[in-house]
């Protein structure tokens, strides 16, 4: 609902700053009261204590992000013709990006003004995540807008976050239009290709963000030994035999993520006895290697999110820490290591100190050569800074 029957959300004084500057967001503490009208999922106006409007946002009572903008303009109404709209803008976008395969990511949250909700592509197959109130309440729209836009024959749910916990939302997966999806969907990304698991894989199946970075590795793996931790379906191993590597060893926890690599690997034709695959804790088996006096030229680190917020960042910092040491020892000179943090409550100002701790601890010398990050159909916009999740480093150990 958005006219002059729409709920207010009036700011406390002085508290409208942030949405002044096209923040997004507006937390519970800046809040001075809400509509009793206004339930999750409704568009309520936000306005100062004089009055004066400043945004259409979508309403949250059980959540500290107590309202997410929708739009800034007073003139605008919230409604399909709104969610087509911006769902065209978004897939229009990625459409002028160079295209390096038939997966992609076509909504990315606030980037595309659309908060709480993503949507990635792989191949005929549409995964979208809707993970706040008002993403929610507009989830039928935003799918048939979807459908619309991009052609897909089918669109799959993966709304299982926990955040969704905090907006009084409940799990939820499952086929959303076309035909029930199968175990996987087979994509292409810069020539390879990789069975993704839309129903059970991390985030919604598989890392877009990294298609760049994991080109990149594979511009630095020819004839070195390459470690690939936290390794999940492949991507970097893959890229990194792709690209002439004489050895690859990856790791990871889990089994069936595992079981998808090798598929990967053989779908390509690069099971060719040059890649090792262990089921294992990495810090554990970064320590044993070290034991056993392994060594490698190129090591990539891709941890889990360490830390969801800054409240995290002190424990994700020693996580950070240990594993990029460990790494360290493990990295002959010279040497490259290629290190990761997916973590929104780490900066780069922050990862890139840990990593130098690390290297310190180790008693190595190593130089920051390049900075990496998520691909371009992730963008960031500059009055959401909290966007830049992932951050990455390539190091040459000296």
């Amino acid at each position: 609902m958005t006219g002059g029957r729409a709920p207010a959300l009036v700011l406390k004084a002085g508290r409208e700053k942030s949405l002044l500057r096209r923040h997004p967001w507006v937390f519970s503490g800046a809040v001075e009261h809400a509509d009793a009208r206004a339930q999750a999922g409704d568009t309520v106006a936000v306005r100062t204590g004089a009055g004066a409007f400043l945004a259409w946002a979508a309403y949250s009572p059980q959540s500290q992000i107590r309202a997410r903008v929708w739009s800034w303009d007073e003139g605008e109404r919230i409604d399909e013709r709104f969610f087509d709209g911006r769902v065209r803008a978004a897939t229009a976008r990625r459409a002028r990006l160079a295209r390096a395969g038939n997966a992609l990511r076509l909504v990315h949250g606030e980037a595309d003004a659309l908060p709480g909700v993503v949507c990635d592509r792989y191949g005929e197959v549409a995964v979208c995540q809707f993970s706040s109130a008002g993403a929610e309440r507009w989830r039928e729209a935003i799918v048939d807008a979807v459908l619309a836009e991009t052609g897909c024959r089918s669109a799959y749910e993966r709304s299982d976050l926990d955040v969704r916990a905090l907006e009084g939302l409940a799990p939820r997966s499952g086929v959303l239009r076309g035909e029930p999806t199968g175990a996987s969907v087979e994509i292409v990304e810069h020539g390879l290709k990789y069975r993704v698991d839309v129903a059970h894989g991390q985030k919604t199946g598989f890392y877009l963000d990294q298609r760049a970075n994991r080109d990149r590795v594979r511009a630095l793996a020819a004839d070195r030994d390459v470690l690939n931790c936290f390794c999940y379906t492949g991507g970097f191993t893959l890229n990194a035999l792709a690209g002439g590597a004489r050895s690859a060893l990856s790791i990871d926890s889990s089994a069936a993520a595992l079981g998808l690599a090798r598929e990967n690997a053989a779908l390509n034709r690069l099971d060719d006895g040059r890649a090792e695959w262990v089921e294992a804790d990495v810090f554990g088996a970064l320590r044993t290697l070290r034991g056993e006096g392994r060594s490698f030229d190129l090591v990539v680190l891709d941890p889990p999110k360490f830390a969801p917020t800054a409240g995290h960042a002190e424990r994700a910092a020693r996580a950070y820490k240990d594993i990029n040491l460990l790494a360290l020892k493990l990295l002959r000179a010279p040497g490259v290591l290629v290190t990761f943090s997916c973590s929104g409550g780490v900066s780069p100002e922050l990862f890139q100190k840990i990593v130098a701790g690390a290297a310190a601890d180790a008693g190595v010398e190593a130089a920051v050569v390049e900075r990496l990050q998520a691909d371009t159909d992730h963008p960031v916009t500059l009055s959401f800074p909290e966007g830049e999740y992932l951050k990455g480093l390539v190091l040459e150990k000296r």
